[in-house]
């Protein structure tokens, strides 16, 4: 039974590359169905992160707040550019924002986001290894 719930949501290629606890995870039940609601904003923020700058944004802000200035120095793009993507993160609830003085401070809204991520890396990006 739990075999085949795995099978069913997870491909077979991601299934050998799993530890213990990931399997784990991976058969505990999907809390469906989501509400039409929950399924909007579910698909707004999966929509707002689903850039690779803005991936790469989120990774610099890890765990912490960075400012624009840093985060721009750090991803390399210019700072008009950069402002617009997380304004769509932000706007989406993906994002945070704490302005300090001239400084605006930047940080995710939920650490969850980065396991979310991790998981589709290893789910997706696991096959071309």
């Amino acid at each position: 039974m739990v075999q085949s719930f795995i099978a069913s949501i997870v491909p077979q290629s991601a299934q050998l590359r799993m530890n213990p606890q990931q399997l784990t995870v991976a058969t505990r039940r999907l809390n469906l169905p989501f509400s039409d609601d929950q399924l909007e904003q579910t698909s707004r923020a999966m929509k707002a992160m689903s850039h690779p700058l803005r991936l790469k944004i989120i990774a610099v802000l890890d765990r912490q707040e960075v400012s624009v200035q840093d985060i721009v120095a750090q991803v390399g793009s210019s700072q008009s550019n950069i402002s617009q993507h997380l304004a769509v993160m932000r706007d989406k609830g993906v994002l945070r924002t704490r302005r300090d003085a001239n400084r605006i401070y930047y940080r995710l809204g939920d650490l969850h986001t980065l396991t979310v991520l991790e998981m589709m890396r290893e789910v997706f990006c696991g096959f071309a290894e």
